[in-house]
């Protein structure tokens, strides 16, 4: 007989889930039904900069909602006046207006591009191959993982360019780091030339991919993009909805490469433990767009500002961010001590907590079925893990709770040393036996 859950997975969720019941959380720690416990190394799809059931923010979100729990964005609050201050301080210095009337990454994105063409009164957008952007029909568009849009007929492409991304290990131009020209930047302006016709209104870029293989520039490509924009008058837009609130060790990564972007989109982590809200953030030029454009049911959420408003408050306490940047750097050391020792480990990259690392065969070719397994295994014993490009990416990414300490960060490595050496011994039946289905896909962000 099927259990409540299993009937309810099986015959009415519309995206069916993994079959295992989650019942709470606490930190970095996740505890199913059965009593069993796991450490999530993806932060609840890299929501929860502050881990499950944070308290600090959960007294915040509780004193509010005895006050109130949402109001028409027509009107100020005292949360959404005191976020609007905090994010104006922390982003970087000429993003002086905040727009919350979104609701999450997608949207905010979005709403960063209108703003670019209402101002500049030109269409055309630039983005990165495997890059995330979204999921709403237009964000769709300017993603640049295409199968996403395959099965949408109605989705055109119009004014839309895509480019290779500033991918170290796998150039794009088939060059190296002794001998690169910067290329993945310096030629983007053959493509606003020719592809685009010169109408760019705006280039839209994570400064480290999120979904698309946790690829990381060199800070000189930021420069040549920052200069692009200048020259072709087009709003460089960061996407910081992952990268943003502390998760490079850096309150955005825009500090982190020390780069000025025009409009800045935050989300995921500003809700701290959970609580849903987005912003923009852009250049006074850029705010002139009337509000009526762009602006939804749940944006400026009371409730969720109060989230945010302590967010922010325990990101910037002494220590905090050196703490990140001391338990990622532990964490890039254990990893590439393993890919010393295991050679189906490609190349380990990270800034932060924000790291990950690939998976790669004899070739050193993508090796995506072994990265279902490893990540399956480690789920086995504990450790929940999530993959680039949906599930069919070759590369496991490190993306725990910013609380994350030391003592839980070995824990963590001690796990997948131990699933990284059952595969190098050459278990693969082992490996197999301990894998209850196919193939696992991640669900979407």
């Amino acid at each position: 007989m099927e259990s409540f859950y299993e009937e309810i997975n099986n015959k009415h969720i519309f995206t069916p889930t993994e079959d295992v019941v989650m019942t709470r959380g606490k930190g970095i720690y996740l505890w199913d039904e059965k009593g069993k416990r796991y450490i999530d190394c993806a932060a609840a799809t890299f929501n929860l900069s502050l881990g499950y059931s944070n308290e600090e923010v959960l007294d915040a979100v509780r004193e509010q909602a005895e006050k109130m729990v949402h109001i028409t964005s027509s009107y100020m609050c005292e949360p959404v006046a005191k976020l609007v201050d905090e994010l104006v301080k922390v982003t970087p210095k000429d993003l002086t207006k905040i727009h919350l009337k979104v609701s999450g990454g997608s949207t905010a994105n979005e709403g960063a591009i209108k703003m670019a063409n209402f101002y500049n009164k030109k269409s055309g957008v630039i983005s990165m191959f495997r890059s995330h952007v979204g999921q709403t029909i237009y964000t769709m568009n300017v993603s640049g993982l295409g199968f996403r849009r395959e099965p949408f007929s109605n989705l055109g492409n119009a004014n839309i360019v895509h480019v290779p991304p500033a991918y170290c290990y796998r150039c794009f131009y088939n060059s190296t780091k002794d001998k690169c020209q910067m290329m993945c930047a310096t030629r983007i302006e053959e493509f606003i030339k020719y592809a685009a016709n010169g109408n760019v209104s705006a280039l839209i870029v994570e400064p480290i991919m999120g979904n698309g293989d946790n690829i990381i520039p060199p800070r000189e490509y930021f420069v040549e993009l920052r200069k692009l924009a200048d020259k072709y008058g087009f709003a460089l837009i960061f996407d910081e909805i992952q990268t943003g609130v502390g998760r490079t060790g850096k309150m955005f990564a825009a500090d982190y490469f020390d780069v000025q972007p025009d409009i800045m989109t935050i989300a995921k982590g500003l809700g701290g433990t959970g609580f849903q809200i987005a912003a923009i953030a852009c250049k006074e030029e850029y705010s002139k767009m009337e509000g009526f454009y762009h602006s939804f049911t749940y944006g400026s959420n009371s409730v969720s500002a109060a989230a945010g408003v302590k967010t922010l408050e325990i990101i910037q306490r002494d220590g905090f961010l050196d703490n990140v940047t001391n338990v990622g750097e532990y964490f890039v050391q254990r990893l590439k001590a393993s890919q010393q020792k295991y050679d189906f480990i490609g190349e380990v990259r990270g800034v932060g907590l924000m790291i990950g690392f690939e998976i790669i065969d004899s070739k050193g070719e993508e090796n995506l079925e072994l990265t279902k397994k490893i990540t399956k295994m480690a789920f086995e014993n504990g450790l929940i893990l999530r993959t680039s490009r949906y599930g069919i990416g070759n590369v496991i990414k490190i993306r725990p709770a910013l609380t994350i300490t030391k003592a839980e960060a070995k824990e963590v490595c001690d796990i997948l040393d131990g699933v990284f050496d059952m595969v190098q011994r050459g278990s693969i039946k082992a490996v197999e036996s301990a894998i209850k289905t196919d193939a696992y896909a991640e669900p979407s962000a």
